[in-house]
């Protein structure tokens, strides 16, 4: 009778072992902590998330191909040479640039079709440049470094479930962006003629749109056994120009991924993702500077990323449920319009709880 009871005792406590590890968020219930507005809640259900994106750029592309700084400073025509004591070509060049965003997410489900989301900025850029002396030659003058930081423009949006089952689920992504960000930040630069001079930054070094721009969408995601896998399309569609007179290009972003679950906890990934972006039209009045930066037809790109990530989330105790991950992206392939910096690698940190 004893060694029936404590077998009994024993089943019990297995089983309820076993329904809570079932109970359990798996690692690979989220996608890849690099794609925004993946998933949804249930109702009633709310999550917080915290990002850390840094991403890194250095050296020059013209369209396709890798071009150097002297190359740049005797080839590459100034678009503002008709003004005063300005070369007629570019005499400063951008060599590495760094961009790291803070970004903190609320997600809240009224009902199981809808979740509602926003997500909050902080923007710190920095640039190194180097500056060739006098108005033409190979002469390098010196270096110089100029930064801004400050909270960018704030993403307010919602999910809605079309389609869900046992295997797919499917579901629109309608976000706006708010112009929060600043669009007049100045610093200081070194002119080709050896002197320091306060000015606007150009458009890289800004914090925002300065426009409210409309991001449409539609996610997709699979799951059979230890694998998931999924794919979105993102638009970017800017509404008007800003008060500074001149509007960002229209994006696209096309992203796909696939998971393996090593154990309820962990979980591997791969992905690519293609992502375009169009020219700035118009120009701010203020940016007239003898750098690729300050024209606005060196923007818009053409970019094919490869991607590794790597999901966690705690299983028991204080941890349960708590999730970490990782994402590295590097560029495959770059097309880019005009002159523009090379982008080198992005990596982004992650940490999500719901509740």
């Amino acid at each position: 009778m004893k060694i029936k009871l404590i077998a009994c005792i024993a089943l019990l406590h297995s089983a309820s072992l076993v329904s809570a590890h079932e109970s359990a968020l798996r690692a690979d219930s989220h996608a890849p902590i690099g794609i925004m507005g993946d998933h949804m809640h249930k109702q009633g259900e709310w999550m917080v998330s915290y990002r850390y994106m840094s991403m890194a750029m250095s050296g020059n592309l013209l369209g396709d191909s890798s071009i150097s700084d002297d190359e740049i400073v005797t080839t590459q025509p100034n678009p503002y040479a008709a003004m005063p004591m300005m070369p007629p070509t570019l005499r400063v060049v951008p060599q590495e640039m760094t961009t790291a965003m803070h970004m903190v997410g609320v997600m809240y489900a009224p009902t199981d079709d809808i979740t509602l989301m926003a997500m909050f900025n902080y923007l710190d850029k920095t640039m190194q440049l180097k500056t060739y002396q006098g108005m033409m030659g190979t002469t390098e003058l010196g270096y110089f470094d100029s930064a801004s930081s400050g909270m960018g423009d704030t993403k307010l949006g919602l999910m809605y479930r079309l389609f869900d089952d046992a295997t797919h689920h499917l579901h629109a992504n309608l976000s706006v962006s708010l112009p929060t960000g600043a669009i007049d930040k100045t610093g200081e630069v070194l002119t080709p003629m050896n002197m320091r001079m306060q000015t606007r930054l150009p458009y890289p070094m800004q914090l925002g749109s300065g426009t409210v721009d409309w991001q449409p969408g539609m996610t997709y995601t699979g799951k059979a056994g230890d694998v998931t896998w999924g794919t979105q399309y993102m638009l970017t569609l800017r509404s008007s120009e800003n008060d500074e007179g001149y509007q960002l290009g229209n994006e696209q972003k096309l992203s796909a991924w696939g998971q393996y679950a090593i154990s309820h906890s962990v979980s591997v990934g791969a992905g690519g993702e293609y992502f375009s972006s169009d020219a700035i039209s118009g120009v701010d009045d203020e940016i007239m500077l003898p750098v690729q930066t300050a024209n606005p037809a060196n923007y818009g790109r053409d970019v094919i990323n490869a991607k590794v990530s790597l999901n966690w989330v705690g299983q028991t105790g204080l941890l349960r449920d708590h999730r970490l991950a990782v994402e590295y992206s590097v560029p495959m392939k770059q097309d880019v319009n005009g002159l523009q910096m090379e982008m080198d690698s992005m990596f982004t940190f992650g940490y999500q709880k719901a509740f």
